[in-house]
């Protein structure tokens, strides 16, 4: 029997519509929460069978096996816990929250009730990580010691200046918006959460545009062209604008291990770059899709050297994120239909949440360390056992 999910927010993440609606293959969209009006219209014409209405509490009346909470990121906590509190399994996009206290109940939620929680971290499924991830268990570089991201944000003038995004009563700042699925796989790649974090930025392009205007009802497709550019001729920005649009970060993981995550919005190209140093060797990516390289030195040379071994990262199915929200989603129906351990988790999503938290507390104040403080044991351990007592 199929699973029936239920769709909260049928805004741009609603794409992953495409991988949970399977009738008769395992799991189908039988009802859609939106407040938005285009959405609800949106939603009859992609999804006519479906339930569509603008109450939350409707929808898990309907009585769904699992709902999938993809609004925006300050609604993610107290949606995502009424879900819970209904009995009902979550998959919640990332970041899990804004406010630190909001993640820590989230997860206090889903062990009190038993109900399932997942968290939509994408990047874990992407190809070029698996790949490096692979590298790295394998100790073709010895023990990590370093990790150093550089994320260039070439949309984002278009992407998080134009709207909701841009307003850190939205999101805290873009660097836990955007930043939480690096931080995420920085403490994947290394095996270690962050224990302290220091961090600058400063909004250095953006916020000198006066050309503001309310964008309500419209969507990023609707303003959207690479020929938007360069970033200061941008027209149309969000009325308000108060996140940094580039921010640096230092982070302690556990174990000595050091790392470091740089975020620009007005660059021209988009990508992330990952290098992780080890005991025995590094590797680095060459670009993030199908294709792109990863390349492995692992002896001594004199200067700048061609990689020792380069590695071509693979072709995934499915068109979402490199193939990555299919395997996200099929992931997430898995887990509510029979349990067990997840790629994702929970915990990590919460210190990845921690870290760009207080990460933007350094940087709004005189760019000082900060202790992350640490989930109890009990929590932890629940969420290990793949939320089972």
């Amino acid at each position: 029997m199929d699973l029936t999910i239920g769709i909260i927010g049928f805004g741009a993440r609603a794409t992953l519509r495409e991988e949970a609606h399977r009738p008769g293959r395992g799991s189908r969209i039988t009802a859609i929460c939106d407040p938005s009006e285009r959405a609800r219209d949106d939603a009859r014409r992609l999804l006519p069978e479906a339930f569509v209405t603008d109450s939350l509490d409707d929808l898990l009346a309907s009585g769904v096996d699992a709902v999938m909470v993809l609004t925006p990121d300050d609604t993610h906590a107290a949606l995502s816990i009424r879900a819970l509190e209904a009995g009902v399994a979550v998959f919640c996009e990332k970041p899990l929250a804004i406010d630190l206290a909001d993640a820590d109940a989230m997860l206090e939620t889903a062990r009190r009730t038993g109900s399932r929680l997942y968290i939509g971290h994408n990047m874990r499924h992407m190809p070029v990580i698996t790949l490096m991830r692979g590298l790295i268990q394998d100790g073709r570089i010895g023990d990590v010691k370093a990790v150093w991201v550089r994320h260039f944000v070439g949309h984002g003038g278009d992407y998080y200046f134009k709207d909701w995004h841009a307003d850190r009563r939205r999101t805290t700042g873009l660097l836990l918006q955007k930043g939480a699925h690096d931080i995420d796989i920085i403490h994947w790649l290394a095996g270690a959460y962050t224990e302290q974090v220091a961090a600058m930025g400063e909004l250095s392009v953006y916020g000198g545009i006066a050309d503001r205007r309310d964008r309500t009802g419209e969507r990023m497709p609707d303003w959207f062209s690479v020929d938007n550019w360069p970033p200061a001729s941008l027209t149309g920005l969000n009325p308000v604008i108060d996140v940094e649009d580039i921010s640096m970060v230092n982070m302690r993981l556990s174990g000595g291990i050091l790392a470091s995550y740089q975020q620009c919005h007005f660059t021209p190209d988009y990508w992330r770059n990952y290098t992780v140093i080890g005991t025995e060797g590094r590797i680095e990516n060459f670009g993030d899709t199908a294709g792109s390289e990863v390349r492995l030195w692992n002896r001594r040379h004199r200067g700048a050297a061609e990689a020792d071994e380069t590695f071509v990262v693979p072709e995934a199915e499915g068109a979402g994120h490199d193939g990555a929200d299919a395997l996200l989603v099929a992931e997430f129906l898995r887990f509510v239909r029979d349990g067990g351990a997840t790629e994702t988790s929970p915990v990590a999503a919460r210190e990845a949440v921690a870290t760009g938290i207080l990460a933007t507390e350094s940087l709004r104040a005189d760019g000082s360390a900060i202790t992350i403080p640490a989930l109890e044991p009990e929590l932890v351990a629940y969420f290990e056992r793949g939320q089972v007592e």
